[in-house]
């Protein structure tokens, strides 16, 4: 059963920085397209960072662009989404997700095929 285990969120003050990781189970992690995605209470689930197979294509969500970086440790079956410059509207609830199928990733939430359980970030004024 594949399984898509977050870490590393909490709560942090503006300007502060978190690192969230994802270990993936049970899934071709070397082969898959991962991504990171975000949703606030009352808004809709966001794409956040997005990477390829090998790594080497990293498409962002504008307004994270120079503040967030993804990477990925195929041997380690792990992704991680680090976090600087922090602000309230980065608050939300961050899952990672896994696709397959493909080995680029996309914008779309439906395009993957395993999420995780989600971590809660909290950037306070």
């Amino acid at each position: 059963q594949v399984q898509l285990v977050e870490a590393g969120g909490g709560l942090v003050q503006t300007g502060g920085s978190l690192r969230l990781s994802c270990a993936g189970s049970e899934l071709n992690f070397g082969e898959s397209a991962m991504a990171w995605f975000r949703q606030a209470p009352g808004k809709e689930r966001e794409f956040v960072a997005g990477s390829s197979a090998n790594g080497r294509i990293t498409p962002y969500k504008d307004s994270v662009k120079g503040r967030f970086t993804i990477s990925r440790d195929n041997a380690q079956n792990t992704l991680y989404l680090q976090m600087n410059s922090l602000k309230p509207e980065d608050t939300a609830i961050y899952y990672c997700a896994a696709a397959v199928r493909r080995s680029i990733p996309t914008f779309n939430w439906d395009t993957y095929d395993y999420w995780g359980q989600g971590t809660q970030v909290t950037v306070s004024s």
